[in-house]
């Protein structure tokens, strides 16, 4: 898969194939592959290492992607005089969020808890990970329609400067509390460190590096042959988000929900909340930090019905994990919400 990757990535520096469809296969298909070989080799470290260790690892690794994706769909968009690329930072971390938080957790506990009965998990992480998740939410994508200072979905710079640094902050202080203060928290039981065969971590972390290194340059030419295919089939604009989304959210859900079918919640727990927590705690500050360069603006609030299914999957998973059991009806009520998602973003 690495010399395909490398292969895609000379392809894609002599020049993309002018239909937008070959261009996006020839980007798509070796980048998600190099993905989950990236998730592959986060989780044998995450076996060396010992929880919380892989799951960070590998949701600063995706976040570097989406850093990357998001930068280079919001540059081509604002080349091309007939695209609004303002808001695709916000369509992909509320697609991110749906993805993760509905469809990922949903199959996983309706998958788990199909073969397991009950699934558990340590109550503690999850009450750590939401406490960080919702007010970083609401900061960053609902907030910003009631502000007065600018008109419309955007913030001033003293207040993208606010949030950048709030969400710096405490995405600092959660790995603090994840990584030292609490580890066991977010351990599963029975999780120690180096507990296969004794290899060492080493090569998996280079291997890590070695794939992620194609991933990002294909990742950077996403943005000309997304743009061009939402234009030719006048399809909503964010729906580009969700493309960059997916491709970042995939190999983390297959991992989680692996995770849950072999019944370790508390992994499976890491990875999608870990993503959507570094999604919003990272990418928003990037890409704060990008819009000051080069001029762009970031159109950050989302539109009203968004912001209903946002404030509803909160609540919603609030509800699920509050008592450290999970079951397959909380599973198919949270498929169902991103059922809502998908209808809503061809009928908002």
């Amino acid at each position: 898969m690495l010399l395909i990757a490398l292969a895609a990535c000379g392809i894609a520096w002599a020049g993309l194939p002018a239909h937008p469809v070959l261009a996006l296969l020839l980007l798509i298909v070796p980048a998600l592959g190099c993905t989950l070989s990236v998730v592959r080799h986060a989780e044998h470290l995450a076996e060396r290492l010992g929880e919380p260790y892989g799951t960070i690892i590998l949701t600063l690794s995706v976040t570097i992607i989406e850093v990357v994706a998001i930068s280079a769909l919001m540059t081509h968009g604002a080349e091309n005089s007939g695209a609004d690329s303002s808001g695709v930072a916000r369509d992909t971390i509320y697609a991110v969020v749906m993805i993760l938080l509905n469809l990922t957790a949903g199959i996983a506990l309706l998958a788990g808890g199909w073969r397991h009965l009950e699934l558990q998990f340590n109550l503690q992480s999850a009450n750590a990970y939401l406490g960080v998740i919702i007010p970083l939410t609401v900061f960053a994508l609902i907030l910003p329609d009631f502000t007065n200072t600018t008109p419309g979905p955007f913030l001033s710079a003293p207040q993208e400067a606010f949030i950048a640094v709030v969400s710096i902050g405490l995405y600092a202080a959660f790995l603090a509390v994840q990584a030292v203060r609490h580890r066991g928290y977010f351990a599963q039981a029975g999780n120690e460190p180096g507990a296969e065969h004794g290899h060492p971590a080493w090569p998996h972390a280079l291997l890590l590096a070695a794939y992620m290194i194609p991933l990002v340059y294909l990742a950077e030419h996403l943005g000309e042959p997304v743009e061009t295919l939402l234009h030719q089939f006048h399809a909503p604009q964010a729906l580009g988000g969700t493309l960059i989304a997916l491709l970042i959210a995939t190999p983390e859900a297959l991992g989680a929900v692996r995770a849950a079918i072999n019944n370790q919640l508390q992994r499976s727990v890491n990875i999608f909340m870990g993503s959507v927590l570094s999604s919003i705690g990272l990418t928003i500050p990037a890409m704060v930090v990008c819009g000051w360069f080069t001029g762009l603006r970031l159109s950050l609030g989302l539109p009203p019905s968004a912001v209903v299914m946002l404030v509803l999957t909160l609540v919603l998973s609030i509800v699920t994990f509050a008592n450290g059991r999970t079951n397959v009806l909380q599973g198919a009520v949270h498929i169902v919400l991103f059922c809502a998602y998908l209808l809503l973003l061809f009928q908002g």
